[in-house]
């Protein structure tokens, strides 16, 4: 009796196998995805926006911020803190007729608390929320508004958290 032969093509091997590359290839980007997206929030919420930075010989690209007077003003002695600020006293919270306090050294980076009015803070005129270019443009807006004597501006990445403050000196 004659061996059984397959017909050509059939049985020449062993079946294809399904790979897995396709599989992996997916896995491996949605895990990357994920880990970028938490270390996205992660330095949002740990510092990636810590608060305002000076305008100086030296500012850090795109974040600035200033305590700037409209003419000659006496320079106090800034309050002793040993808090930081929070939601509570941060001046991103700050509201027309509020006041502030410059906690900075002297001749240093403004570090200003929101606090209650009296001697030796600022209270608040006008304050333009918006994009903000600076120095410049921070005297532009607060130059009609009768009785300031100082402006803030805070320019963040974010154009939408940037603010200018126009303050009159109590």
């Amino acid at each position: 009796m004659p061996d059984f032969e397959p017909p050509a093509g059939q049985g020449d091997g062993p079946p294809p196998s399904r790979g897995r590359g396709p599989l992996v290839a997916v896995l491996s980007v949605v895990a990357f995805l994920t880990l970028g997206a938490g270390v996205g929030i992660l330095w949002f919420r740990t510092g990636g926006d810590e608060g305002p930075a000076t305008s100086g010989p030296d500012p850090a690209p795109n974040a600035a911020a200033s305590l700037s007077s409209a003419g000659p003003a006496t320079s106090a002695s800034p309050a002793p803190s040993v808090a930081a600020p929070d939601s509570s006293t941060n001046p991103r919270f700050v509201e027309v007729g509020q006041c502030v306090r410059n906690d900075g050294p002297a001749d240093g980076k403004p570090e200003l608390l929101i606090t209650e009015c009296g001697p030796q803070t600022y209270e608040v005129l006008l304050r333009v929320d918006g994009p903000t270019t600076g120095e410049e443009d921070a005297a532009a807006k607060c130059a009609a508004v009768g009785g300031y004597t100082n402006w803030f501006f805070f320019d963040s990445d974010l154009d939408t958290l940037d603010f200018v403050l126009c303050l009159k000196q109590r």
